[in-house]
């Protein structure tokens, strides 16, 4: 096969670290790593702290990642246990949109009764996709939200068949839904905590071989919207604490398994475009930017080694495993931005794509 060209892909569901957790990553390290697995852009979730829960916390991540992203970028806004709902109408044309912890997270983030998720669903603005972390029965709770206020709900890191079957019914009905999977619940089960221990530690958990292959179906028959790396790193040594912090990064290895998946013959090229690329667009209103696009060589097969990785926590949960894809190029609105294995613009290149007048 010749030159792969695709077109401006985008992960929406990644944690990039910096401000108080600057020793796990910085903007500059993981938007790197984001160019290294041929991403355009990256939209950044709201729980590192100081927690994205108020303008001021926004204007100090705005700031920092304005200074330091090497990649296009977003970031949400984080509901709240505190009700921060009057500050809404302020921030939402800001940001990509508003997150939702319904079942684990840390700080004031943990949204755990109905009401409490029915205030923030109803003030949240139109127009703004509102993502959740939902797993188990909580995932019918907030399809319960979605047929009330009829705004569109993201379904993050989706990892069991019982949720599935939910998503799947819900988008018969016409809800209106898209649904997000990772590449560790694809390509992981929990018997792969035996030999990963800590670093096979994230949340939603690894879970059984069914539920694996039910999200194969499901990436299949279209229920699946998009694969998202949830790209959460830690140090080794914070992996080493009992208990270990939940993550792993992800934003290096996902568009190579992706490609191994369709030149193994369970995915179509076409499928894994669209999962990537075209529809995480689409979901969240952003059109590419003219001459955007990554160049992969899908010939190129490699075994995913800890010494070539850009994230600054030097470990992947898939290290060891031979893959098939370089990444040899991105161009970012005519700028090569990252050319065989090296970084070519300077920290700052990378845009809000959410900033006002955009």
């Amino acid at each position: 096969m010749s030159t792969l060209i695709v077109p401006a892909p985008l992960d929406p569901h990644v944690h990039l670290r910096d401000l108080a957790w600057a020793h796990k990553g910085t903007f500059a390290s993981e938007t790197a790593a984001a160019l290294a697995g041929g991403y355009w852009a990256v939209l950044d979730m709201p729980n590192t702290p100081p927690p994205t829960i108020d303008p001021a916390a926004l204007e100090t991540k705005l700031a920092a990642l304005t200074a330091g992203a090497v990649c296009d970028w977003g970031v949400y806004f984080g509901a709240s246990q505190d009700d921060n709902t009057a500050c809404y109408p302020q921030v939402a044309g800001r940001v990509c949109g508003l997150k939702m912890y319904n079942n684990a997270t840390t700080g004031t983030l943990l949204l755990a009764d109905q009401p409490t998720r029915e205030a923030h669903f109803r003030a949240w603005p139109a127009g703004r996709v509102i993502a959740v972390h939902a797993e188990d029965q909580t995932v019918a709770d907030i399809l319960a939200l979605v047929r009330r206020y009829r705004k569109h709900t993201h379904f993050c890191h989706i990892s069991m068949a019982e949720e599935i079957a939910l998503l799947r019914a819900a988008k018969a009905e016409g809800l209106p839904v898209s649904v997000g999977v990772t590449p560790h619940h694809l390509f992981l089960t929990e018997r792969d905590v035996i030999t990963l221990g800590a670093l096979g530690r994230m949340k939603p958990e690894l879970k059984t071989a069914a539920d694996q292959a039910a999200l194969w179906d499901a990436l299949a028959d279209g229920t699946v919207d998009v694969v998202e790396s949830d790209h959460a790193p830690h140090t080794l040594a914070e992996k080493e604490n009992d208990p270990p912090p939940s993550g792993v990064p992800g934003l290096e290895t996902t568009v190579p398994l992706l490609l191994t998946a369709v030149r193994e013959g369970r995915l179509s090229l076409e499928r894994a475009i669209a999962l990537v690329a075209t529809n995480p667009r689409r979901i969240f209103g952003l059109q590419a930017p003219p001459e955007t696009y990554t160049e992969i060589d899908p010939d190129v097969s490699y075994v995913i080694a800890r010494q070539a990785l850009f994230t600054a926590c030097g470990w992947s949960p898939f290290e060891g495993m031979r893959v098939w894809g370089r990444v040899r190029r991105v161009v970012v609105r005519g700028q090569t931005a990252f050319e065989d294995g090296q970084v070519r613009v300077a920290p700052g290149f990378g845009r809000n794509l959410f900033a006002e007048g955009v």
